[in-house]
């Protein structure tokens, strides 16, 4: 039986923003998945949260994801809460989706970091690494990586929470109801909403 071909795009997404909206419909059309799945993490072993509540994350990230029928929530990460390593996920993720193939889709910063994330050498085994260009970086790794081309776009989350804490827009940095979700709540900064000087 032909396995369905899922996209995994996890993140912390602190906050989602185009740039990763653009690496899941890139990987999308070029690999001709089924869906591509955004999985916010609980506790990311690699990255701080910048104190941005979980439930809040995962709200920003289902807001980005509204109207883009192939893009879905993940959310086993979250539910299981703690630390959340890639490998123990996608174990639990093949076991309850056999009829699965997963492509696990990362940004080209993240590449040559790979021979540190926790057992590598089975995650590997279990899904198919897609690697998205970036700016300054290069694939230097001997893990099994498909590239695929995508625009390069310097942009980061941590980028925009700077932008909100100096009062800065979010206009075409990330959709507009993940913007008015960030000055609703007060994301970022102790006036994220206060005018330019």
């Amino acid at each position: 039986m032909k396995k369905r071909k899922i996209g995994i795009l996890g993140g912390t997404f602190n906050p989602p923003h185009f740039g990763h909206l653009i690496m899941a419909n890139e990987a999308y059309h070029a690999l001709g998945l089924e869906q591509v799945r955004f999985m916010p993490n609980a506790v990311a072993p690699h990255k701080e949260a910048s104190g941005i509540d979980t439930e809040k994350r995962v709200m920003m990230t289902s807001l980005a994801l509204d109207g883009h029928s192939q893009f879905q929530l993940e959310d086993s990460e979250v539910s299981n809460g703690g630390v959340s390593y890639t490998y123990d996920t996608m174990a639990k993720l093949t076991e309850r989706e056999p009829d699965c193939e997963f492509y696990f889709i990362i940004g080209g910063d993240m590449i040559e970091s790979l021979h540190t994330w926790h057992r590598i050498d089975d995650l590997v085994q279990l899904v198919q690494f897609v690697g998205i260009g970036r700016p300054g970086y290069q694939p230097d790794t001997h893990y099994p990586v498909m590239m695929i081309d995508s625009p390069e776009m310097h942009l980061s989350s941590t980028m925009l929470r700077n932008r909100v804490a100096a009062g800065r827009p979010l206009t075409f940095f990330v959709p507009d109801q993940v913007e008015a979700f960030i000055r609703k709540e007060r994301l970022y900064g102790p006036e994220p909403d206060a005018p330019k000087s």
